[in-house]
């Protein structure tokens, strides 16, 4: 068994979907409309297959996003060495995102960096 995608609910459809794009190396497919909900989305595909689906619709409540919470709290994502951790972490933070760890070793071993993403979400940089 596989997870076979994740989705979130976002304002900004195409600024979240340029995000995981530029960032994270995804992949979009061209989107899908439905006219008579006005419900949009985009799939994003990470090269070892997972999918991250980008959604917005109509009527949408925008809730506070507080760090310390119950619920999914992040996405991490592998980047393949220690030294790409690094230069995404900079390039984010350059690029104004906030960083809210690392990058560090974790208790548990993992080499990390936590950083508040696109909307408020956050997203972990592993290698």
């Amino acid at each position: 068994m596989k997870i076979e995608h994740v989705a979130m609910y976002v304002n900004d459809l195409e600024a979240t979907r340029d995000f995981f794009v530029k960032y994270l190396g995804g992949k979009s497919n061209d989107g899908y409309h439905n006219v008579n909900t006005d419900f949009r989305s985009y799939f994003i595909s990470f090269d070892d297959g997972a999918r991250l689906e980008l959604m917005k619709k109509p009527g949408l409540v925008d809730a506070e996003k507080h760090l310390l919470r119950t619920g999914y709290i992040h996405i991490a994502f592998s980047v393949g060495s220690r030294q790409m951790v690094d230069e995404l972490t900079k390039l984010l933070k350059d690029d104004g995102f906030e960083v809210v760890s690392g990058p560090r070793t974790t208790g548990d071993g993992y080499y990390e960096s936590c950083i508040v993403g696109i909307e408020g979400n956050q997203i972990e940089i592993t290698e």
